[in-house]
């Protein structure tokens, strides 16, 4: 590679502290001077927001968890060992093509390149995760990155640099661990760096380009926990209802508790879901822009977050009872082995779903203390297996649409539709069944003021699961059934009449047989 000198770099430079001597309008040949230099630049934080060895030990860890254990022995050896064995073991997991990257940051990238300037990615990753970079990028001259031996990081990274590219260069970075690199530079690229960091490197050498980065929103962070998905959580309070225990405060506000309970240790899982399952969102037309996939908010700090979430949730149900914390844990060990393992099977994410729905509504029963008949587990059983058929229909009916054939990270193909229509809605009407049955039971007919009117409770839910598929069949479905029906205004007024007449016949006698 040909390393310009000093010589040519006439007209670049600007008296250090100057307000105007970055991000200004360059005349021709003061472009053509700073083109003239070549222009370093750093990946993770820069070129990409996301940090390439969380991914990469991610990938490793999700396709053998027990890498886990060798993790601190790696480490004990240092940095560059370490991020080399991360990288080894994400092996071909790792994929470049699927990373977001700093788009604003590439087109300036490739504009530079088309105008004859030369490119170096210089990295702390590992040079088989850079490499892969360059390759599927085509910007760069040359690559410079940890080589299992060498941290190529902060003032490793500068001495490469001088030895290999030389003097002047100019160097593009967002961390505050480059400074010693811009110390040295003859002119800087800021992407997303602290003001601090600005007013360092404005002092040392000209800035040639800023290219600001906002940090994660609350919009974002309520984004990242599906604090929406708390909706869900409302099942607990289902055995209230059907225990005829609506009147009494106390097991309400035990159920309360357990529903807070829940709702901080499913958006845990739903956070390490969301990191496990980085390259297929990022694949997905919607979910490529979750915070984790988009890169919105840090991997680190996603799972930082994750674990006081988790670690509050059980708390809190140990709280209430020995009983919740234990239902609860089983709740956390069957999400994990789906999100781990089971939802990888066809039918078998589906039934693990149904399942853990029905959990919901013994946990409710376990918190308030009250039992649920074998009617409501039969029903909610068929119900929320065919709720998740819904989504997964819904989801092969869009990939159809777009010209896909298989989900990614599932076993589903746009062939199964066929087999899993008439399996889903068949699942509903047996949960019909299920209900229509339970009216007819003794119990019903004793405990009930009205139970005859639970017949028109039946009719409503008949109408309202049948439309959730013809949606589904029209394309019209949210990828959560289960939310749009909560959120949904048909579907809510469904939901209220069947509650509404569940309530009333448990309470108020009509005179009617």
């Amino acid at each position: 590679m040909n390393v310009l000198q000093p010589s040519h770099v006439t007209g670049l430079h600007a008296r250090p502290g100057d307000p105007d001597h970055g991000d200004r309008h360059l005349g021709d040949e003061q472009a053509t001077a700073r083109r003239s230099i070549p222009l370093i630049v750093d990946l993770d934080g820069t070129l990409t927001p996301t940090d390439t060895l969380v991914e990469s030990l991610i990938k490793a860890v999700k396709h053998d968890p027990t890498i886990v254990l060798k993790i601190p022995l790696w480490l004990s050896r240092g940095r560059a060992p370490f991020k080399h064995f991360i990288a080894m073991q994400a092996g071909a997991h790792f994929d470049a093509a699927t990373l977001p990257y700093n788009q604003v940051l590439l087109d300036y990238l490739r504009d530079e390149k088309a105008q004859g300037r030369t490119l170096i990615l210089a990295t702390a990753a590992d040079a088989r995760i850079a490499n892969s970079v360059a390759a599927h990028l085509g910007l760069f001259d040359t690559v410079l990155a940890s080589d299992g031996r060498h941290n190529l990081k902060g003032d490793n990274k500068r001495l490469m640099i001088e030895r290999i590219v030389g003097q002047p260069f100019a160097y593009a970075g967002d961390h505050a661990a480059d400074l010693p690199i811009w110390k040295s530079a003859a002119a800087a690229v800021l992407v997303g760096v602290s003001p601090q960091v600005e007013r360092y490197v404005r002092e040392h050498c000209v800035v040639e380009q800023t290219f600001p980065r906002h940090g994660a929103s609350l919009k974002s962070w309520m984004r990242a926990l599906r604090m929406h998905q708390w909706i869900k959580n409302v099942l607990l309070f289902v055995p209230v209802l059907t225990a005829f225990s609506l009147p009494d405060l106390q097991k309400l506000l035990t159920v309360g508790v357990a529903f807070l309970a829940f709702s901080l240790v499913a958006s845990a899982t739903y956070i390490v879901n969301d990191l496990l399952d980085l390259d297929s969102d990022r694949a997905h037309p919607r979910k490529r822009s979750r915070p984790f996939a988009s890169a919105e908010i840090g991997l680190v700090d996603g799972a930082a977050i994750s674990v006081l979430m988790l670690a509050a949730g059980l708390a809190i149900a140990a709280l209430v009872s020995a009983a919740l914390l234990a239902t609860l844990l089983c709740y956390l060990v069957l999400t994990s082995a789906y999100t781990w393992l089971l939802k990888r099977y066809v039918l078998i994410d589906v039934l693990m779903l149904s399942v853990l729905y029905t959990l919901r509504i013994l946990a409710g029963a376990v918190a308030a203390s009250v039992s649920i008949s074998s009617w409501l587990a039969a029903f909610s059983l068929f119900i929320f297996f065919s709720l998740a058929l819904v989504k997964r229909c819904s989801e092969l009916v869009s990939l159809s649409r777009a010209g896909g054939g298989m989900t990614k990270g599932r076993d589903y193909h746009v062939s199964d539709l066929p087999v899993l229509w008439p399996l889903g809605i068949g699942a509903a009407l047996s949960a019909i069944v299920v209900f229509g049955l339970f009216i007819n039971a003794h119990e019903t007919q004793v405990r009930y003021e009205s139970p005859h009117l639970l017949w028109g409770a039946a009719v409503v839910m008949i109408y309202w699961i049948s439309r959730l598929w013809i949606k589904t069949g029209r394309g019209e479905m949210h990828d959560d059934p289960i939310i749009y029906s909560l959120t949904n205004f048909n579907s809510l007024v469904c939901i209220t009449v069947i509650v509404g007449l569940t309530m009333i016949a448990q309470f108020v006698p009509t005179g009617f047989p």
